[in-house]
């Protein structure tokens, strides 16, 4: 099933500037694995050393963050809206 996924400008030089895609999977963790294989190197920067998303990643489903979900395995369903969002920081 594909679910739209909004890139932000910090991943837009992996999708040639798209600041929306289509990915495949049934959880958060197919989708970023299908985005990987769509766009070669997209995830490198998502992902501790452990396997776990870095804590200023965050990804939300349906505006819903992953971490009051089920994580990298919240499932996805056809016309979801999956966000990442890196945090920033500044002042």
């Amino acid at each position: 099933m594909a679910v739209a996924v909004l890139i932000p400008t910090v991943l837009r030089k992996h999708t040639a500037g798209k600041d929306q895609v289509a990915a495949q999977g049934a959880s958060v963790r197919e989708i970023l694995r299908d985005l990987e294989t769509q766009f070669r190197g997209f995830t490198q920067n998502l992902y501790a050393e452990d396997g776990d998303l870095k804590p200023f990643i965050n990804i939300y489903v349906n505006e819903e963050d992953i971490r009051f979900l089920q994580d990298l395995d919240t499932p996805v369903q056809s016309n979801d809206t999956v966000t990442i969002l890196p945090a920033i920081a500044g002042g």
